[in-house]
Parts: C-alpha cells; sequence; structure tokens
C-alpha cells in the first residue's frame, strides 16, 4: 500500500480531472464500435493518449491501441485492457442523453466507462514520467471482447506477448462484480437448405423454416452436462423469400457455455449428433463455426487469488464493500486458458448492458477512476 502523503496526491489528481474524465467519457461513448468494425473508435484512442504525450502508442493488426510502458526486450509484462467495441451494429453517432445523475447511452458501460479509466490512468503516468519496478506495463484498449468478435483483440495480444505476460487484468465489469473463472463457449452458424416451391403447386415441398424449427426444438431438448454450469441458446434466425413461397433457406447462430471443458465437448457432440440426425432425412445441414471462447486452463489458482485478494483490498477502499468474483466470459478467457493469472473488475455502477438503454450512474465514476489507478499504478514507481 501507498503511502498517504503519495495517496493524497494521485487522489487530488484524479478529482482535478473528475470533469475532464467525464467529457471524454461523452464523447467517446458516441462514437460508433461494433465488433470488427472499431476503426473510428480505436483511431481516437490512439489520437487522444499521443495528445497527452504518451510515447510509443500503436494500433495493431487486430485494432487494439497499445501503449508500452517500460516494455524492453524480454522483460516480463503485466496487462491491463478495456474493450473499445460494444454489441450495438451502429455505424452512426451512437445517441446519448444525461438525466437523473445518470449517463444513457448504448455500451456506456461496456466498456465504455471502463476504458476512460485505464485511458485517464495512463495519462497520470505520462504527466508524472513514471516507470515499473520490475515489469513493463501494456496498457491496451483492445477490440473484439463482444459477440462475433471472438475475443480478436486478447488472441493478438497473447500471439504478441503471451510469453512474457505474468498477470493480466481488464475492466469490463460493473457494481462490483468480478470474474475470476473462465466460462467458454463455441458459437455456431447453422443452415438448412431445401428444394422450396411455391406454397400452392409445390405444397409438399421441405420447407427450410420448418426443418430449422424442429431443430431448434431437437437442441432445447438437449440435457446439459451435470459438470460445472452449462447453458445453450439460439440467439437469430432468418429465412424465407415470402408468405407464399416455401423456404428453400433458412439459418440461425446458436451458441453452448460452460465453465468445463469436458461439457463444452459434450455439447459438441450432441450438435453434432442432431446435425446428422436431419442430414440422414436428405437435408442439407451446413454448420459453420462463427466462435470459440476456451475455458481456463492449467492456471495457478493461487496467484489467481492473490490477484483477487489485491483488487478487494482497492475495492473496499474506493467502493465501501469488495468485489463478488464469480465465473464469466471475457478477454480473461484466453490468458486464462494459457495459464496466466487473470481477473476481470469493474469502474462504474450500472445496469441494463447489452440493451439500448443502457445506463451508468454518475456519482459511480470517480470512485471507479480511484479504484482504476489504484490497481494499474500499483505496479509503477513513483516519488512522493
Amino acid at each position: 500500500m501507498r503511502n498517504v502523503e503519495l495517496t493524497r496526491k494521485i487522489e487530488s489528481y484524479i478529482e482535478a480531472h473528475q470533469q475532464e474524465a467525464y467529457d471524454l467519457l461523452l464523447e467517446l461513448a458516441q462514437i460508433p464500435a461494433p465488433s470488427n468494425q472499431e476503426e473510428k473508435r480505436a483511431a481516437f484512442c490512439k489520437s487522444w493518449l499521443e495528445a497527452q504525450g504518451a510515447e510509443g502508442v500503436y494500433m495493431d493488426d487486430a485494432l487494439n491501441v497499445i501503449y508500452p510502458v517500460g516494455v524492453m526486450a524480454e522483460n516480463p509484462l503485466v496487462c491491463f485492457v478495456a474493450h473499445s467495441d460494444v454489441v450495438f451494429p451502429d455505424t452512426e453517432k451512437l445517441p446519448l442523453t444525461v438525466t437523473d445523475g445518470k449517463i444513457y447511452c448504448p455500451g456506456i458501460g461496456d466498456d465504455t466507462a471502463n476504458a476512460v479509466a485505464l485511458m485517464m490512468a495512463a495519462k497520470y503516468i505520462v504527466e508524472n514520467k513514471l516507470q515499473p519496478k520490475d515489469r513493463g506495463l501494456l496498457l491496451v484498449i483492445n477490440s473484439g471482447e463482444e459477440g462475433l468478435g471472438n475475443l480478436k483483440g486478447t488472441r493478438k495480444l497473447m500471439e504478441d506477448f503471451g510469453h512474457r505476460i505474468q498477470e493480466f487484468v481488464c475492466f469490463d465489469a460493473h457494481d462490483c462484480q468480478g470474474v475470476g473463472i473462465a466460462v467458454g463457449s463455441r458459437r455456431y452458424k447453422i443452415e438448412i437448405d431445401t428444394e422450396g416451391g411455391h406454397s400452392f403447386t409445390a405444397f409438399g415441398n421441405r420447407n427450410a423454416i420448418a426443418y430449422l424449427a424442429s431443430l431448434i426444438d431437437t437442441l432445447y431438448t438437449i440435457k446439459v452436462p451435470p459438470k460445472g454450469k452449462t447453458t445453450y441458446n439460439v440467439g437469430t434466425i432468418s429465412g424465407g423469400t415470402s408468405v407464399n413461397t416455401i423456404a428453400q433457406h433458412a439459418e440461425m447462430l446458436y451458441e453452448f457455455r460452460s465453465d468445463e471443458r469436458e461439457s463444452l465437448e459434450i455439447m459438441d457432440r450432441h450438435l453434432r449428433a442432431a446435425v446428422d440426425f436431419y442430414r440422414t432425412k436428405g437435408i442439407q445441414v451446413t454448420v459453420t463455426p462463427v466462435g470459440d471462447r476456451p475455458c481456463g486452463g492449467d492456471v495457478d489458482m493461487n496467484k489467481v487469488q492473490a490477484m483477487m485478494d489485491w483488487a478487494n483490498e482497492a475495492s473496499v477502499r474506493h467502493y465501501g464493500k469488495p468485489h463478488s468474483f464469480g465465473r464469466g466470459s471475457t478477454d480473461c478467457n484466453i490468458p486464462l486458458s494459457m495459464g496466466i493469472p487473470s481477473i476481470c473488475v469493474g469502474c462504474y455502477n450500472g445496469d441494463k448492458s447489452h440493451t439500448r438503454e443502457e445506463w451508468v450512474e454518475i456519482d459511480s465514476l470517480l470512485p471507479g477512476l480511484k479504484f482504476a489507478f489504484d490497481l494499474i499504478l500499483h505496479n509503477l514507481e513513483e516519488e512522493t
């Protein structure tokens, strides 16, 4: 823990820059950033960091914006990330309103508020010329966390730095809800094709929509494995041509999740068996993988617990209560699958994430900034 004088200095800085952080949040939140289309928001973050004087900031091929601090040839690293993408498909300015002590905007919390906390900590590091104690530091606004982004940003980070990263922390939660155990998932686009035809003159021909509905019903009768927690979901369906056409094509997006690798494999076998059954009827069924998030691997849970304890000390200091750590699907999935101790924490209070009515509580932003600074600056040297 830092001495009292240094703690006061940091908190005074945060309070003095509270309005700046608020204004940054409003600006960043309105920049569209669908998964796999984060270019505008990534470019803004890179330019903003450079305008603060951050040196060596770059954007990689996956649209991660990376600010390396004290990163040398092969020194070990600790990594902090917050993702730039949101679940919404908007490519124009996102709608934002402020009322009754809340900021409403799609993606305002998940993950914009967390990203702002990380960016403001980066600004402090630049202005105070801080250097790591014994490990390099990567501050990253990463891409592709949501949906079919398939964790592309973190995959790229692990490809480039994974052999050096000793700890990984993602800011992607809220209301003191954290994640320390990875929930893996597999996602598929499933398409059915039939001969179709006119609804009257070709009546009796096979209807792709009817067979897709039957396949969905079959998948929803599957008993989930008893080991761990396993879920499944059909998220979208589409198909057909018109009301008087026997559908030739129908498709859906299907996923299943589990915190146990063995259970993921069982669910995969269930899916393959169901698909094979419909193929025996002469139905053309095409299964295309569109996402694969791994469960945790051989990770030292004592080290993960130590990270949780460290985060909870900061959480109690700034929120008045510890984080509640559970299971989830976050950027931590990739490093945890590689045996890298990782946790996910949050820097705001709010609700309605993944809806267009999402909001954050304005009064929670200040303690969120202090919490983020506390975790990040723990790794840096600073003169009192």
